[in-house]
């Protein structure tokens, strides 16, 4: 039998601490969150490993470390409202859980909304939300929001998301360029966003967040 206790602490130090996250809530939450329960149930012995985990056909659960560098850059804090993009089985949403003031997750597929409310439930995360719709309408009900996480790859984002950021606020996405890609930092001025490249790191494109198709002629 796994010890996952012993997983997760393994994980965080030999994945999460050499990457230079260091914000201790980050830290304490990657330690507190039973991540095999989040993951499909075949995957679970391999929750901890240091790569992405497959949920559904394009869909992956982040790479633990590019998961807490993307976090570690948005800075999160107790009094943030977060969107979180592709929440799928909702890992990433009961991580910023303990580190936001509220969370909405959104995704797209209904089975693993469920799955995801349940799990939610299970460990007590009262201040997180899952809503079911087109991850790349996000969910403008709630908002705006002052960080926004994409949790996949993008190569455009929808004028729509952008909208549901708050002036002043943060958002973090992963723009592929085929093999290539690159963990960005937006911030919102006005209505458009300043994005910075903070590290190389790629994913599967969500749906809805392809770039417009171009004719040259």
């Amino acid at each position: 039998m796994i010890d996952f206790t012993s997983a997760r602490t393994a994980m965080v130090d030999c994945q999460i601490r050499p990457s230079d996250v260091t914000r201790y809530p980050i830290i304490a939450a990657l330690l507190d969150i039973p991540r095999e329960r989040f993951v499909p149930q075949a995957m679970s012995s391999v929750a901890y490993a240091g790569e992405h985990i497959g949920l559904a056909p394009g869909r992956v659960l982040l790479d633990p470390r590019v998961f807490a560098k993307m976090l570690d850059s948005l800075a999160v804090t107790p009094s943030d409202l977060v969107l979180d993009i592709g929440s799928g089985l909702g890992y990433s949403t009961a991580v910023i859980a303990r580190l936001a003031e509220a969370v909405v997750g959104v995704e797209e597929d209904a089975g693993m909304c469920r799955e995801a409310e349940t799990q939610l439930a299970a460990i007590g995360a009262d201040n997180a939300v899952i809503t079911e719709g087109p991850l790349a309408a996000g969910d403008p009900a709630h908002g705006p929001y002052d960080v926004i996480l994409v949790e996949g790859g993008v190569q455009e984002v929808p004028a729509e998301i952008v909208a549901q950021l708050k002036d002043g606020g943060r958002i973090a996405a992963l723009f592929s360029e085929g093999t290539f890609g690159q963990a960005k930092i937006g911030r919102k001025s006005g209505q458009r966003v300043i994005w910075k490249a903070e590290f190389d790191a790629t994913a599967p494109v969500l749906p809805g967040f392809e770039s417009e198709s171009r004719f040259e002629f």
